[in-house]
C-alpha cells in the first residue's frame, strides 16, 4: 500500500503523492506523520471522556505534533516516531484515569517499533478518513487547518502565550475526526476550525509585538557584507533572538531567509549591527541559495526542501523541524536560550557569503503601522489616488503557474495598494512598483505567521469608513495557497466574513465538487483565471 497526502498545492497531478511527496517525503515518512495524528486522536477521545479540560502540557503537545507534520516541517523519522511514542504514553496516562472507555482503535491500539507505526497507517485505514468523498473532504478541511493553526499556536507558545480555549478546539476537532458526523454539522466544525485560527493569530500577535515591539517601516539590504554570516530561515522569532544574542561581537553577521525576513522590522532587532540583510528569496530556492551562501544555515521550522550534498555539513534544524542526517539543536531548558555555538564556531571557518543579488525591500507594515498612517490612507482613497486594495498574501512555490502573481502585481493599475504577508510576497516585492504620495504600493505586513494584521487593516479601514459590512470596503483577495497554515488562513478569513476571494494557483484538491461548490456559494470563493481578466474584475469589485 503507497503512501496518499493531498495536503499541499502541489501534489501529484493535483490528486495527491502517492508513491513520494513532492516536498520530498517518502512513503514511511508519511505513514509515521498519519500515525502520530492517530495518536493525538486517541489523546482527544481521553480528553473528551474525563469529561476535564485538556491541560496546558496536553496542549502544548498537541500543537507541537501537529507542527510536525505540516508540509516541509520534519522529516526525521526517528523524531516521528518519539513522537508517536509520547503520544502513546500520554493517551495511556489519560486513559488510566477513566471509568468508561472510549470505543475508538485510536484509544487501545499500540506499537513498540517504527515498523509497528508504519503498519499502523495501513491496516486502520487512517489515511482515508471516511469513505464517502464529501465527508472526507471535510474532515480533510479541518484537520488541514488544524495543522496550520496549531502551527501559530505553537509559536505563540514559545514565547510564553496561550489561550486554553484553542486547547479545547484541539479536543474536539481531533475527536470529531474519529466520528460518524454529517456534512452540515462537519461544515460547522470548518467554521469553528476558521474561528479558532482568527484566535491563533491573534494570539501570536499578541506574543511577537508585546515581546518585540510593533514592527516598523524598514528598508532591508539584500547585497552581502565581507564577513562570514549564518543563514536563519523558517518562522521562529526566540530562535531569531538566541542567534542574534550568541553572534553579537564575534565578528559573524547574520542574514534572514525567505519567511524570516520581517525579522527586520521588530525594533527589538534593530540595535544589533551584525543583524545586516536579508539573503535570497522564497524557500523552494533555498538548494541554489543555500549552497552559495558559504556558512552555515539554521532552520527554524518549515519549509525545508531536499539538502543537497554541498551543503548539508553546515545545514542544522532547530524547534519542530527536522531532516534525517542533520545535526539537530535541541530545545530550551527551563526557559533558557537555545545553544547555538556550534553554528558560531563554525561560521569562523567559512568564506562570506556569495552576493547574488544587492538591492534593497521596504517592509514592516503590520497594522499598527498602517493604523498609524490611516489619515494619509484615508485621504488617499478619498481623492481617488488609492482606487483598490488587493490582497496577495499566502504562499509561493515552484510551479511556474505562479507567475501569474508576478505578471498581476506588475499589471495593476497605479492606482492599486498591494497588501501582503507571508512569502507569495517573493513574486513581486523586488519590483519598482513605485508609491502613491508616499505610500508604498507594495504594503508588507510580514510573515504568513502575521496575516492577522491583513484582517485588522480591513477591519480599521471598514471602521473608519462607517461601513456596516467588510466586503463594502475597496479590497480584493487574490490569495496563493501552498500548505496547512495558508488553509488556516483562509478559514480565518471566511469567519470574519469575507468574500469573493480568488484563490489559486489551484484550488485545494482535498475539495470535492460538492464541497467546492458550497464554498462558492455560500462565500463566492473562486478559481484565479487570466491576468487581464482578473484585474479588470477586480477593479470592478467583482
Amino acid at each position: 500500500m503507497g503512501m496518499f497526502c493531498d495536503q499541499c498545492q502541489e501534489s501529484v497531478k493535483g490528486t495527491g503523492c502517492i508513491a513520494r511527496g513532492v516536498c520530498g517525503k517518502n512513503e514511511v515518512t508519511a505513514k509515521l506523520q498519519d500515525t502520530l495524528v492517530y495518536a493525538l486522536e486517541g489523546i482527544a477521545l481521553c480528553v473528551e471522556a474525563s469529561g476535564k479540560k485538556p491541560r496546558q502540557g496536553h496542549g502544548r503537545f498537541i500543537s507541537e505534533a501537529l507542527f510536525v507534520t505540516v508540509t516541509n516541517t520534519n522529516f526525521d523519522d526517528d523524531a516521528i516516531v518519539d513522537k508517536i511514542f509520547e503520544a502513546i504514553a500520554l493517551r495511556d496516562e489519560l486513559k488510566s484515569s477513566l471509568q468508561a472507555m472510549p470505543k475508538h482503535d485510536s484509544v487501545t491500539w499500540s506499537g513498540q517499533s517504527k515498523e509497528d507505526f508504519v503498519r499502523k497507517a495501513e491496516t486502520s485505514g487512517i489515511e482515508a478518513l471516511s469513505e464517502n468523498e464529501d465527508i472526507r473532504s471535510l474532515k480533510s478541511l479541518v484537520l488541514y487547518g488544524l495543522k496550520g493553526l496549531a502551527a501559530y499556536t505553537d509559536h505563540a507558545e514559545v514565547l510564553g502565550y496561550v489561550d486554553e480555549s484553542i486547547y479545547e478546539f484541539y479536543v474536539t476537532a481531533l475527536a470529531a475526526l474519529t466520528k460518524d458526523l454529517d456534512a452540515e454539522r462537519l461544515t460547522g466544525l470548518v467554521m469553528d476550525t476558521g474561528e479558532t485560527a482568527v484566535k491563533a493569530m491573534a494570539l501570536l500577535d499578541r506574543a511577537n509585538t508585546e515581546t518585540y515591539g510593533n514592527p516598523e517601516i524598514t528598508t532591508v539590504r539584500t547585497g552581502v557584507g565581507n564577513r562570514p554570516g549564518i543563514l536563519i530561515s523558517g518562522h521562529d522569532l526566540r530562535d531569531m533572538e538566541d542567534l542574534l544574542k550568541q553572534t553579537e561581537g564575534t565578528g559573524v553577521d547574520v542574514y534572514t531567509h525567505c519567511e524570516m525576513l520581517p525579522a527586520h522590522y521588530y525594533p527589538a532587532f534593530k540595535k544589533y549591527d551584525h543583524f545586516v540583510g536579508n539573503y535570497g528569496s522564497s524557500w523552494w530556492s533555498q538548494d541554489k541559495e543555500f549552497e552559495s551562501f558559504n556558512g552555515p544555515i539554521l532552520m527554524t521550522t518549515n519549509c525545508i526542501v531536499p539538502v543537497k550534498e554541498s551543503y548539508r555539513n553546515r545545514m542544522f534544524t532547530t524547534g519542530n523541524a527536522g531532516y534525517e542526517g542533520l545535526k539537530h539543536i535541541p530545545g530550551r531548558l527551563n526557559g533558557e536560550p537555545k545553544d547555538f555555538g556550534e553554528l558560531v564556531e563554525l561560521a569562523k571557518t567559512c568564506l562570506p557569503p556569495k552576493e547574488i543579488e544587492n538591492g534593497e525591500i521596504v517592509g514592516g507594515f503590520a497594522h499598527n503601522q498602517v493604523v498609524a498612517l490611516a489619515d494619509k490612507v484615508v485621504e488617499a482613497v478619498k481623492s481617488g489616488a488609492i482606487k483598490r486594495f488587493v490582497v496577495m498574501a499566502g504562499c509561493d512555490g515552484r510551479h511556474n503557474s505562479r507567475q501569474y502573481y508576478t505578471d498581476v502585481a506588475g499589471a495593476l493599475p497605479r492606482d492599486t495598494v498591494i497588501l501582503t504577508a507571508g512569502c507569495a510576497k517573493y513574486r513581486y516585492n523586488k519590483l519598482e512598483l513605485g508609491d502613491i504620495g508616499g505610500i508604498p504600493r507594495v504594503l508588507d505586513a510580514g510573515q504568513c505567521n502575521d496575516s492577522y494584521s491583513l484582517a485588522v487593516i480591513a477591519l480599521k479601514l471598514k471602521e473608519v469608513f462607517g461601513l456596516d459590512d467588510i466586503n463594502d470596503l475597496p479590497i480584493s483577495y487574490d490569495i496563493a495557497w501552498y500548505e496547512q497554515k495558508a488553509v488556516a488562513v483562509l478559514l480565518a478569513l471566511l469567519s470574519l466574513g469575507v468574500k469573493g476571494i480568488r484563490l489559486g494557483p489551484t484550488l485545494p484538491e482535498f475539495l470535492t465538487p460538492n464541497v467546492a461548490s458550497v464554498l462558492v456559494e455560500k462565500f463566492g470563493i473562486k478559481p484565479i483565471g487570466t491576468v487581464e481578466g482578473d484585474i479588470e474584475a477586480m477593479m470592478a469589485g467583482v
